[in-house]
């Protein structure tokens, strides 16, 4: 009897380990928006990373603000059996039917870095927390340029809710100054050349302005450039919204007040996790399916402190 229970224990143990390795295993495919941007190539970098360390395949391929191309990518992922989807998603209404068909096919999906506008549907939703970033930025920002002056705003992608987060939180800050007017606004969908593009063309209206204050680091490194070519940078007080490498040399060179950083490689790698909880035990671990992570800022009196890619020490 002993002998037998014994064997039974070892059985049972082997088993467990052997479901254990089960659980992590499989496919986690993650989808970008596109890795020509820093912060989304880091996005996937560290989802990617985070899942192999853990045992998991990994894939990445990236949408680029395309909901059809979005929607393909999530049917390669159920094709592929994946066991779990990491998605920053294309558009806040326009992915919520992708995220449908994988839910439908009992894949969990769990978005990073934008959010949709349902809730119950995603496993989890981890995003910077873009209103107190805002805040940030534009309180750092109106430092810069002081208590009287005219600027001009870069919006990111309407289809993106962290686009008007940040630009309703720059508002709330900037309001409270009488003298401080936004004389014109444009779109730039987080692009570099387009903030190039629209900064000239709203040079051109606005030849006199004080600053510039940009949802994304891309739309204002667009901006600087445009500011040199037109010689007027040196009176211009550019802020922007990331903590890329680019924007932090921007930073250091005095070209850029400053850059919000994203902990982008924080809530990556943090998704990851959680879609293995999610695998193992049907739960994330988390409290809310709506996680928001805090940003910090970074200017010339700390910008040393930047350790690598989206990493500012404490």
């Amino acid at each position: 009897m002993f002998r037998t229970g014994k064997r039974l224990i070892l059985a049972a143990t082997l088993c467990t380990m052997m479901s254990t390795v089960a659980l992590a295993d499989g496919l986690i495919s993650i989808i970008i928006t596109d890795p020509a941007n820093p912060y989304w190539l880091t996005e996937g970098n560290v989802a990617k990373a985070t899942a192999e360390k853990m045992g998991y395949k990994a894939n990445v391929s990236a949408h680029k603000g395309d909901t059809n191309a979005e929607s393909q990518m999530i049917d390669t992922a159920i094709t592929n059996k994946s066991v779990a989807i990491i998605l920053d998603p294309a558009n806040a209404d326009g992915s919520i039917g992708a995220i449908k068909k994988a839910i439908a096919a009992k894949i969990p999906v769990i978005l990073v870095n934008a959010e949709i506008n349902k809730e119950g549907l995603a496993a989890a939703q981890l995003v910077s927390n873009n209103a107190q970033g805002a805040a940030l930025g534009a309180t750092e920002w109106q430092k810069a340029v002081g208590d009287k002056g005219n600027y001009v705003e870069l919006f990111g992608n309407p289809a993106d809710n962290n686009a008007a987060t940040r630009s309703n939180g720059y508002e709330t800050v900037l309001t409270q100054y009488a003298n401080i007017k936004k004389v014109g606004k444009e779109v730039g969908d987080w692009d570099r050349t387009k903030g190039h593009d629209k900064m000239q063309s709203m040079l051109q209206a606005n030849p006199n302005i004080q600053g510039v204050i940009s949802g994304n680091d891309e739309m204002a490194l667009g901006a600087i450039a445009a500011l040199k070519e037109a010689g007027k940078l040196a009176g211009v007080k550019v802020g922007g919204f990331d903590g890329s490498p680019d924007a932090v040399a921007a930073v250091k060179a005095g070209e850029m007040q400053y850059t919000v950083l994203q902990p982008v490689a924080v809530f990556s790698a943090e998704a990851v996790k959680q879609a293995d909880n999610l695998i193992k035990t049907g739960k994330t671990g988390a409290k809310t399916e709506k996680q928001l992570f805090d940003c910090l800022l970074i200017t010339k009196a700390n910008v040393d402190k930047y350790t690598g890619p989206f990493t500012l020490s404490q």
